[in-house]
Parts: C-alpha cells; structure tokens; sequence
C-alpha cells in the first residue's frame, strides 16, 4: 500500500533529513566565512597594490613602493581586527549596540578621527624610534621599514588569531627596533623612546584599571546602594556624563586633534571643564525626563547609561582612528618619503593617498574579522553591563589625560583591556568582601556558597594570562621577526 505525505515514518525520516542539510548548511557557513574575509581582505591588498602601481609606475622605486602600499593594506587590516576592539566591545559586551551597529560606528569615527586628524603620530613613529642618518644609506632605511611593516602585521595577526588584543603601538615600535639594530646596531635606536615605551606596559593597564574601579566604586556607592535608586541618578549621572564629555573633549584636544591645532595641556584641561559644565547643565532635564516612571531597581539604571556610553564609543573611536593609524602607515609613509627625496630628511611630508590606505584598511580589517576581538574585550574577560561598560570609558579618557601630564607614554590597548580587569577585579573583590562580613554576622549561614563558585568566573583567568603573556612579549617578538626579515630581505 502506498504511504501519503501524513504517514508518522515519512514525516519522521523527513524530519531526519531536513535535519542533516541544515546541518551540513550550516557547517558549510561556518567554514566559508573565514575563507571569504581572507578573500576579500586579499582582494583589498591587490587593488590597494594596482592602485600604488598606477600612480607611481614610471618612478624608478615602483616596485618597492607597491610593496610598501600592500603591505601597509595588510598592516592597516590587522589594526582594525585588533586594536578596534577595545573601544567598541564594552558597548557590544554591555547590549547596547549589536555588532552591526559597533563596526558602522566604528568604521564612520575611525575614518574621521583618521582623515581629519591623524599625521602627527605617524610622523613620531616613522622618525622618533629609528636615528635614520645612522643606517647608513637610504636603501637601508627601506629595507629596514619594510621589514618592520611586514613584521609588525604578523604579529599583529597572530595575536588576532589567538585572540589577544595586543598594542599595536608596541608592535610596530618594536619592528621599527629590530630592523633597527639589524641594520646599524644598537645605536641606531633611540633608546629613551623605547623606554617610555616599555615603562607603558605597567603604567597604561595599572592606570586604567584603578580609574575604571574607582568609578565603578562611585557609581555603585553614590546610586546602586541607595534607598531611592532613581533620586540619586538624578543627581549623580549628569555629573558622570559632564565629567565624561569634559574627559573627552580634553582628550581629543589633546591627543586627536594636533594635525588641526596645537594646544597645551593646560588650555585642553581648561576647554575641557567649561564643556563639563555645559554638558552636565545639559543632561540634568535629560535624565529627570529620561527616569520619569522608571522603577526603583538596578535595572532602571542601566537605561541611563546607555546613551552616553554609545556616544563615548564613537568618541574613543575617532581618537583612536587619529592616532592609531600611525600603526598602519608609519613605515609606508616614510618608505615613500624616502624613495621620493632619494635620501632621507627630519621632515616627513604624509601623502593623503597614505592616510586612506590607513582609514580603508583599519574599517576593512574590523568589518571582516574584528568580532571575534570584540567578544572577547566586551564579554569573555568578565561580563559588562551599561554601567560597568561607561567606567570602562571613562577610565580610557581619563588616563590618557593624567598620564599626559605627568609625560608618560601609554597604549589605548592596554588602557581599555585595563579598564575591563580593574572592573572585573573590583567586582571579585567586593563579592568577596560581603561573603567575609555575612560569615562573620552569621558564621553557620551556607548562602554564600554558590557565590564562592561564581567568584572565579568574574575574570577568565585563562583569558588574563594570555592576554599579559602577550602583552609582555609583544615588542621583542616583533623586534625579533622584524630582524630576522630584515637580515633575510638584505642577504646578498
């Protein structure tokens, strides 16, 4: 007798095989979507290679300019993998953006702070690092940022392979070292540079997770632990954003704007508080008419940030976009400069053509594989909330403006991840704190044993020592690939 579509077995062993195509379907997806970002990444690196080739075709250095202009691609397509990350991921941590919106955010920000203010930075790296005059010739100065190019992208791309967010400040100043000392010895680095360099990997991370903590403290002392939750925001969270905009404003002064106009730390610190006040002024009818009706619970709370913490991850994004497309375009920059004048010189003129090499590739490189870093800073550290997420921000901006004035170099990586561990650890240790003062009020009470399980999960330890292991070898590991480069390119 013949089965109809309604037999049990037909539509079970349907069932079965619709089940294994979506499988398969899936698996499929999975494995492709690797290989597409690597396709289209190769892609942008061979129209950014034709592109060099079309306009510089008849010089007599075209051959090593191509190289220099994909390589710097390839470097600019890791800076947005990677160091994108820290400025975004809290929000996306936090869900107050999705990972759509991050990348748009940050794509639009990170071009603008690129395009509009960044140079200053790209000349530091491509001059302040290396005594160019002490290579010995000007073909030795190209090899050697060739090779700190190519070097530092590697480096960068396997950190975003093991997913590590790592400076890449550090990278390609430890490549630009490397090659360095490859070429001309121990004297041809300026080892003053190197040493704020160094003292940064303490500095920047130690800064930024104590001001992170500490705000995290405020907020949760002034309005998380009060009776009238909603009153005390009121009152306290136009103060945070005033400080916040304030922060940023002098930031941005500061360290973002210099190719615009130079401006000292005081008169930065100055037009920051007057747009303090400003903002605060601003916020205080905004958050009363914000948390109208709003129930008196922790939840309520998390509204409020959300706004400013969306506005302070596009800020961070065009600061960083300012003065981490240094990292990209630093070595090509001065390649061109170097081939152009047949020689070297002091003053390091930046072609615009440099600079969106610098913006595409940083907005390519975050779009094609900057989630995975993403989730990592936003989620996988230890777990963010509006609130957790804007003390992160805040400590971004404020540590670049202390550190600043006491002249101390730090890294926008380190700042941010810093940020996040001092969260997390601030977390760890108050959990702690009120299971020691519930045992001593009631030594019997078990109630704090699931929380003593879950007071290990607040920071992935894993997660910790990966991330400082990397840190710590990040600039010999690129002065190390970059010499070995260096020496292997230079063989004759």
């Amino acid at each position: 007798m013949r089965q109809t579509p309604d037999d049990p077995r037909q539509l079970e062993a349907l069932d079965r095989e619709l089940a294994r195509y979506s499988k398969i379907e899936l698996a499929t997806n999975y494995l492709s979507r690797p290989i597409m970002g690597a396709g289209l990444a190769l892609i942008f690196i061979l129209v950014v290679g034709l592109s060099a080739f079309l306009a510089f075709g008849q010089t007599s250095h075209s051959v090593i300019v191509v190289i220099a202009a994909c390589l710097g691609a390839y470097m600019a397509l890791n800076v947005g993998a990677n160091d994108v990350a820290n400025n975004v991921g809290p929000a996306v941590g936090a869900n107050v953006l999705t990972m759509g919106g991050a990348i748009t955010i940050a794509i639009i920000f990170e071009c603008a702070g690129a395009l509009v203010a960044g140079g200053d930075v790209v000349e530091t790296i491509a001059n302040g690092i290396l005594a160019t005059e002490s290579v010995g010739s000007s073909s030795n100065f190209i090899w050697a940022m060739l090779a700190a190019l190519l070097s530092a992208a590697l480096w960068v791309n396997l950190a975003t392979w093991v997913g590590a967010p790592v400076s890449t400040t550090h990278s390609v100043v430890g490549a630009v070292m490397g090659a360095g000392i490859a070429a001309a010895g121990v004297d041809a680095v300026s080892w003053s540079t190197v040493g704020g360099i160094a003292a940064s990997w303490v500095i920047s991370p130690v800064l930024g997770g104590g001001i992170a903590a500490f705000f995290l403290w405020f907020v949760k002392s002034r309005i998380v632990y009060q009776e009238d939750k909603i009153a005390a925001a009121r009152k306290w969270v136009p103060v945070l954003v005033g400080t916040m905009a304030g922060a940023f404003v002098s930031y941005l002064t500061l360290k973002g704007l210099q190719k615009t106009f130079q401006i000292d730390l005081e008169s930065s610190l100055a037009i920051g508080a007057l747009v303090g006040v400003v903002v605060w002024a601003i916020m205080i009818p905004v958050i009363r008419r914000q948390s109208a009706g709003l129930e008196n619970r922790n939840k309520s709370l998390k509204i409020l940030f959300s706004i400013p913490l969306m506005v302070s991850a596009a800020l961070l994004c065009f600061a960083h976009g300012a003065n981490d497309v240094a990292n990209a375009v630093a070595p090509l920059a001065a390649i061109v400069h170097a081939t152009q004048l047949e020689g070297m010189s002091t003053s390091l003129q930046i072609p615009a053509w440099v600079m969106v090499i610098g913006a595409l590739g940083i907005s390519f490189g975050l779009s094609l594989f900057g989630p995975k870093l993403i989730r990592m800073v936003g989620g996988q550290i230890t777990k963010l909330n509006p609130i957790r997420a804007f003390c992160v921000a805040m400590s971004s901006a404020i540590t670049v403006i202390f550190a600043s004035s006491l002249g101390l170099p730090v890294s926008s990586t380190h700042i941010a991840v810093g940020g996040v561990f001092g969260v997390g650890f601030y977390r760890e240790w108050e959990a702690d704190r009120r299971r020691r003062t519930a045992r001593a009020v009631a030594p019997s009470n078990g109630a704090f044993a699931k929380e003593e399980r879950h007071l290990r999960k607040l920071v992935r330890r894993s997660h910790f020592m990966t991330i400082i292991a990397a840190w710590v070898i990040t600039v010999p590991a690129a002065a190390a690939i970059s010499a070995v480069i260096f020496l292997t390119i230079t063989a004759r």
